[in-house]
């Protein structure tokens, strides 16, 4: 429609970067799985006894901090509203019709968030 042949060497070089990241991503784990496995074969040679490793070490989740949905809601208030600031100063209109008021829900999904965020922090206190 309006691609150009520059667009397309662009998007090929973007998946090209993605595909070689993976692949050397799995290389590395490949060399480490390799030298573990050369440590263990040479401990075994020497008698020596070792516990069975997984080939890939388990991780933890670590639970969300409280404080994250604090900063989502002042982030998420902050944009509704300077985008209603920043409409109402420049006066947008579209059919004779002023649109600051469009990134309310925006202003209000932080307050929402900041209220959630006092009402969860008094119950755990």
């Amino acid at each position: 429609m309006g691609h150009t042949v520059g667009d397309g060497l662009i998007s090929l070089a973007l998946m090209g970067a993605l595909v070689a990241y993976l692949y050397f991503r799995y290389r590395e784990r490949q060399r480490r799985l390799e030298i573990i496995h050369q440590e263990r074969l040479a401990a075994m040679d020497k008698g020596i006894p070792l516990p069975e490793l997984p080939l890939d070490p388990t991780r933890t989740p670590t639970p969300p901090s409280p404080e994250a949905t604090l900063i989502h809601g002042l982030v998420w208030t902050a944009f509704g509203a300077g985008g209603m600031l920043a409409l109402f100063l420049v006066g947008a209109q579209v059919n004779g019709h002023a649109i600051w008021p469009l990134p309310l829900p925006l202003l209000f999904l932080g307050l929402g968030l900041v209220l959630y965020y006092v009402l969860a922090y008094e119950r755990t206190r």
